[in-house]
């Protein structure tokens, strides 16, 4: 399969504020059985981190975690622990000596990533039975009646904004090249009660939004946040979300 390469723009170059407020925190079982699946607990390198969503966690069971991410803003808003280090860098040109990572991670974030050049990166920092773990979440769903507003929000109106490379992310990473011996990895699900601000909040850090707002196109964001809150009701009353979690896992 030929996929088209990562486009020249950071998506995420800006806002790193508003990541860290709004994009959900994973299920703490993925950080233990990440820890659990390594073969060691000396270094997990968490590429493309964010604002740290995943990384922190993953510092509950490591002795060192190193998160890695190219914007420095996503950097400044990250969220700090004492054994978290984090460093401006791309993930085809890795910071990490050779041979000393136990755990790799990529957390909703390898389809950004040139993987031939990424995979290289990966062999050459990984210790010996060091796992890798490309993780993903998919497209939220919400109540019933929520989630028909918002699926035509997400497939139809939205949907022709978003950057090829989301393809993959809704397709929960199948068709995603991985040369590695595939493990098993668990069913899981992040779950949020949100308000109607920490939805809408969230969804304002879509690229495809950011998009959106370049092509002059807020009538589209607009009337969706506007029918989304007739149907809310009470804006401070929440409500449950749901992400399915999918996951690549190999060992190298």
């Amino acid at each position: 399969m030929h996929l088209e390469a990562a486009p020249a723009r950071n998506w995420f170059d800006q806002g790193g504020q508003a990541y860290a407020r709004f994009r959900p925190e994973y299920p703490l079982e993925l950080a233990r059985f990440l820890a659990l699946a390594a073969p060691g607990r000396l270094l997990a390198v968490d590429v493309g981190c964010g604002s740290g969503q995943l990384t922190t966690q993953l510092a509950a069971h490591f002795d060192s975690v190193l998160g890695v991410d190219p914007s420095g803003d996503q950097i400044l808003n990250a969220a700090v622990h004492a054994r978290v280090q984090y460093v401006r860098a791309s993930a085809e040109q890795l910071p990490v000596a050779d041979h000393s990572a136990q755990l790799i991670t990529a957390a909703q974030a390898a389809h950004w990533f040139d993987l031939p050049r990424f995979y290289d990166e990966v062999r050459r920092i990984a210790g010996s039975g060091a796992v890798l773990a490309l993780i993903s979440y998919g497209v939220p769903r919400l109540d019933a009646q929520l989630n028909r507003r918002f699926s035509t929000f997400y497939w139809q109106e939205i949907g022709p904004f978003w950057p090829v490379q989301r393809r993959l992310v809704d397709d929960g990473y199948v068709d995603l090249p991985f040369p590695f011996s595939a493990l098993a990895a668990p069913t899981l699900v992040l779950h949020k009660a949100w308000r109607l601000a920490d939805l809408l909040g969230y969804i304002a850090t879509w690229s495809a939004v950011r998009r959106a707002h370049e092509a002059g196109c807020e009538a589209i964001l607009q009337g969706f946040a506007s029918d989304l809150a007739a149907l809310w009701g009470d804006p401070m009353g929440t409500r449950a979300i749901r992400w399915p979690i999918h996951m690549r896992l190999g060992a190298l």
